[in-house]
């Protein structure tokens, strides 16, 4: 198989077109064609569905893209290393993460990952829905308690867990009593929060007074006052040192967990392995602690 064919087919694919692959890489579009065309005559298969103006990946396309994106990248990253004497990590890094845990840690990671290795042309976006790893060229994802998916491999970084908190001039509601609750959206139908205190535990009937749309509204309004909130420990433990919330107990629940995920573990890219070896650096134990502790450092 010509490599230098099947790279080019990988260049339109990830494009999603002959014109937008040639505008990236400076090359004619005709080339393009013409190498794509001797790949499909080479293999006897139809990669591409040739619209007028849509270009579609046929099944046999997405299953070779899907199988030789990462093998490329891999050939690409080494014959850059070995260019470079193998001193420095090159090239970009493309991450999809949580919002919540982009607002409150990624920034941070993020600066002190590109201060150590310079050269990566790291880009990192913040979203809460499922991507498509490959169809969207994402090198990493994080995610929040992940699904199973038979494409992707991962590793759980770090866990949290859920705790109900309110300002100190609010009483905590006897069992079963309705609480004055903030909650987060607006499709929220709980009706009753399961504690897990010192002295045993709680169920308490929640009464939503206030829905907002973010985990950080929900926690300014309860530092107001407002009523009750279910938050990470994370994001509310310096609140909880100094005061200013109280905790009524835990979720009686399973814990958060944040997950790396990738589509292979065996050719894991360099610049992948790099960023997740940062994240163990930078919680260890993967602790909810331990990010409470580096937001507020």
């Amino acid at each position: 198989m010509d490599l230098l064919a099947l790279a080019d087919f990988n260049l339109v694919a990830r494009h999603g077109g002959f014109g937008r692959a040639a505008r990236a890489s400076g090359r004619p579009k005709a080339t393009l064609s013409r190498r794509v065309a001797d790949l499909e005559s080479s293999l006897e298969l139809r990669l591409l569905e040739r619209g007028t103006r849509v270009l579609k990946l046929t099944q046999e396309g997405q299953a070779l893209y899907e199988r030789t994106a990462v093998l490329l990248a891999e050939l690409d990253e080494t014959a850059t290393a070995i260019a470079s004497g193998g001193q420095r990590l090159r090239g970009r890094l493309r991450i999809s993460a949580p919002l919540l845990f982009c607002e409150f840690a990624m920034g941070k990671l993020s600066a002190e990952f590109a201060v150590k290795f310079p050269d990566v042309r790291l880009e990192v976006t913040a979203e809460d829905r499922p991507v498509d790893m490959v169809e969207e060229g994402y090198d990493l994802v994080i995610r929040v308690n992940p699904e199973a998916d038979e494409n992707l491999y991962g590793r759980m970084f770090l866990r949290d867990r859920l705790v109900v908190v309110a300002s100190p001039t609010l009483s905590r509601p006897a069992d079963d009593q309705p609480v004055a609750a903030v909650v987060r959206g607006f499709a929220d139908q709980t009706t009753e929060w399961r504690l897990k205190t010192a002295a045993g535990k709680l169920r308490l009937a929640v009464n939503p007074i206030l829905r907002l749309s973010s985990v950080i509204m929900v926690r300014d309004a309860v530092r107001v006052g407002a009523g009750a909130g279910l938050l990470p420990f994370s994001l509310v433990s310096h609140d909880l040192d100094a005061g200013r919330l109280v905790n009524w107990g835990d979720v009686d629940g399973p814990e958060i967990e944040l997950w790396t995920l990738y589509p292979s573990r065996r050719l894991l890219s360099a610049r992948v392995s790099a960023f997740l070896g940062h994240l163990k650096g930078a919680f260890p134990a993967g602790e909810p602690e331990e990010l409470a502790a580096y937001v507020g450092a």
